[in-house]
């Protein structure tokens, strides 16, 4: 039996929790699966439909993560655990390290959890915590760098890339939403993203006023909510991109993958934040596997998401320029085409049937 313990699950939104529920449904495929996992709105219509074995955990935050790891650490005790997974570092620090000894652990780490200052209470309470694991599950080359320059045991960090839950099949109606939304316009953009700094959504719509010269029609769709949501409004309205900018705050997997679909471009071309920062960036992965090109980064694990010049482009996400003239490069020649029939290809390497195995061989 496999046992994943996560704080981030569906139907809570986000790429982690896409990637704890891809991981345990690939899983399956090799034995039975058991999920610990925090509680969500409408958590019970979702587990009724999962093929998982889901138990969640309510109550307040500071009495949730105890009553969790204790509950970790009787199941593997009482059961025949052949391996266990953790989406965070916070979801080991309470449990034994004798228990954990009992068998094969994996905590996954993407950069921005772990960015804490050398030396201070929060990087020290990292370190601990993911000592206490067999395997410590990179996301990219640039997080496992990362962490080991705050400290973590570079012997004990192995680098898996993502799964990828899409292509999905979609639904008649979901393609017709996606048309009535994009209608006759081109180029169409599309960003799925929380709206914060780090994804760049202002610069990307300072680089849509400038391109609607050129491209009258053009027209941009932002999938995600965030504390950027009133300064994103305020300044789609202060450029006059009412007509050409449409944010849509919650979607369901569906209409997603339909206006991913009907797109041309994916664009993300994220900055670092403060101490946040992209470890990898699933969203290209996912618009790739609609044979889609995208525009993304340089300043954290896009790399290993987007090969630059074939399935897409790198540029400076803090320079409109730079992101301008990665743009034109997608509309020159057939590059729409050439690098998304590359992405597409590229996009088969992430299936979790592929992925899953190289948490096997390390089992």
């Amino acid at each position: 039996m496999f046992l994943v313990s996560t704080r981030n699950f569906p139907p809570d939104v986000g790429g982690i929790q896409n990637l704890m529920e891809g991981l345990a449904e690939a899983l399956l495929n090799h034995g039975p699966v058991k999920v610990f996992a925090d509680s969500f709105e409408e958590f019970e219509e979702y587990d009724k439909k999962s093929s998982l074995n889901i138990e969640r955990i309510s109550g307040f935050k500071v009495f949730k993560k105890y009553r969790k790891a204790n509950l970790v650490n009787e199941f593997i005790k009482n059961n025949e655990i052949r391996a266990v997974f953790f989406d965070h570092w916070k979801s080991i620090e309470n449990l034994n390290q004798e228990t954990l000894e009992k068998t094969t652990s994996f905590c996954l780490i993407h950069s921005k959890e772990i960015n804490h200052e050398p030396g201070t209470f929060l990087n020290k309470r990292m370190i601990k915590s993911l000592n206490k694991t067999t395997f410590v599950i990179a996301n990219s080359s640039f997080t496992k760098d990362l962490a080991v320059k705050l400290g973590v045991n570079s012997e004990n960090i192995k680098i898996i890339n993502p799964g990828c839950n899409y292509p999905i099949e979609i639904r008649k109606d979901s393609r017709q939403q996606a048309k009535n939304l994009f209608l006759d316009s081109f180029p169409k953009f599309i960003t799925i993203a929380r709206l914060d700094k780090r994804k760049s959504h202002q610069n990307i719509l300072m680089c849509i006023r400038n391109l609607k010269v050129k491209y009258p029609k053009i027209k941009y769709i932002s999938i995600g909510n965030g504390d950027e949501k009133n300064n994103l409004e305020a300044l789609r309205k202060e450029l006059g991109l009412l007509n050409e900018v449409n944010f849509l705050y919650k979607v369901d997997e569906q209409l997603k993958a339909a206006l991913l679909s009907a797109s041309d471009l994916f664009i993300m071309p994220s900055i670092i934040h403060k101490r946040s920062v992209e470890g990898f960036g699933i969203s290209y992965i996912e618009a790739a596997s609609y044979g889609k090109l995208s525009i993304g980064g340089n300043s954290g694990g896009e790399k290993d998401a987007i090969k630059d010049g074939i399935t897409g482009y790198i540029c400076d996400g803090n320079n409109l320029e730079s992101i301008s003239m990665a743009i034109e490069k997608c509309f020159k020649n057939d590059n729409l085409n050439t690098l998304g029939k590359n992405a597409l290809k590229f996009s088969q390497q992430f299936k979790w049937n592929l992925v899953v195995k190289k948490y096997l061989e390390l089992i």
